[in-house]
């Protein structure tokens, strides 16, 4: 899921523990992994569910995405601030706590019947897993060698990944499922995994974990104009568009199926058809990892980016199942935007690295503005007619892959 990429400060295992303490501390990380992909992704559930419960046009609808994802551009700065004072493990509880507040939020709400509780609610809760994200990336990172740290990663991401699949399932049958007709259906569910998110804040705070120490780099520390390499501009205007164009079409499905000339489905049944979205980029993440062993990277982005586009042609201009599994197949081909966009914007920053690494993080804000504008389009020409603002994202990172991450004469000027 996008956002599920943030970095953090630098760090270093300062304490090895042994093998079977390693291996319990990494089991535990990636469960978090696992709950923020299960809980970022049931904003997808949530929004039609508002919508409906509180009578809302698709631009309202998506202030959701707006203030969930508009909490990681606010917050990603002061987490890291607050992870280099009260350290790693703290961080962690801190992170699920604000979580479980965020999701005890939606209690108040919807008793009340205020959507800019709602709002807050969903500010509060993305609060919490940025700082999650912050300190769980490198802290998985730094379990172990440093020569197979990409693959812990990868292995804590499939969880995230399997955490977005199954979630809209569980969501649709608590949440679409519920038998009452109002926003007090969220109470239930969200009062279950505040209660979760609070037990594993208590295990954290009393498990044994390796001692993580920050790490003095010439990166951390280096001086430079990031903004004078093209590539690392455009790659995070990509990112930006990568993350939007994913959460806006994963936010509308659920009203899209519903559609009698798409699929007609129930609030049910068509949020069970998310994971499929979801699901389909878990398995492009492992076609992806295999083929870009043999397939230069800018030309699979560019591959996945031209197939994006025509799945969402031939979404918006068909119908029935047609129309429905072309804009579900476009997940298979999101999955390895994120790291490939990432790897080549950062590429040749040198001692640059990490202050890269922090724009293109930044543009994930990305998820909070692009669902906003295909609703003011779906209000205005219709839900089918509003893919094509996605898609228009896709027609960037297909540019960016080609041509876009090329680095300029200014850029190899400075590298030399």
């Amino acid at each position: 899921m996008a956002g599920s990429n943030s970095t953090g400060p630098e760090v270093a295992a300062t304490e090895t523990l042994g093998k079977s303490a390693q291996n319990f501390a990494f089991i535990a990380m990636t469960c978090l992994f696992f709950f923020w992909g299960f809980i970022t992704v049931l904003n997808d559930i949530l929004i039609p569910y508002l919508k409906d419960s509180f009578d809302l046009n698709y631009t309202q609808a998506m202030l959701v995405q707006f203030c969930f994802f508009g909490a990681y551009f606010i917050v990603s700065p002061f987490a890291g601030r607050l992870i280099d004072r009260v350290g790693y493990q703290q961080g962690i509880v801190l992170g699920l706590l604000t979580t479980a507040f965020g999701c005890l939020l939606f209690y108040p709400s919807a008793s009340l019947h205020i959507y800019g509780l709602f709002l807050f609610a969903f500010f509060v809760l993305a609060s919490g897993i940025t700082v999650l994200q912050v300190a769980a990336n490198p802290y998985v990172a730094a379990l172990g060698s440093e020569k197979t740290a990409a693959s812990r990663l990868n292995l804590a991401q499939a969880a995230n990944s399997l955490g977005t699949t199954v979630g809209p399932v569980i969501g649709s049958v608590l949440i679409l499922g519920a038998v009452t007709a109002d926003a007090s259906a969220v109470q239930g569910p969200y009062l279950m995994i505040a209660a979760l998110l609070v037990a594993a804040a208590f295990v954290f705070r009393r498990i044994e974990l390796p001692t993580l120490e920050h790490v003095e780099t010439t990166e951390a520390s280096a001086e430079g104009n990031i903004w004078q390499h093209r590539s690392l501009v455009l790659g995070a205007l990509a990112i930006f568009l990568y993350v939007g164009g994913e959460v806006a079409i994963g936010s509308f499905l659920v009203n899209y199926f519903a559609e009698s000339n798409i699929a007609a489905m129930s609030a049910v049944d068509a949020g069970e058809m998310v994971a499929y979205y979801w699901g389909a980029a878990m398995i492009g993440r492992l076609v992806g990892s295999a083929m870009m062993t043999k397939i230069a990277d800018t030309k699979y982005l560019a591959a996945n980016a031209l197939l994006a586009m025509v799945m969402i042609l031939v979404s918006v201009s068909t119908s029935g199942n047609i129309a429905m599994w072309s804009i579900l197949a476009v997940g298979f081909f999101n999955s390895i935007m994120f790291p490939t966009i990432f790897t080549l914007a950062v590429k040749g920053l040198g001692s640059l690295t990490s202050k890269g690494s922090g724009l293109v993080c930044q543009g994930i804000v990305g998820g909070a503005l692009v669902p906003l504008i295909q609703g003011v389009v779906a209000d205005s020409v219709g839900i089918q007619l509003s893919f094509l603002v996605p898609m228009l994202c896709y027609v960037y990172i297909g540019w960016y892959a080609l041509y876009g991450s090329r680095a300029s004469p200014v850029e190899d000027a400075v590298e030399d």
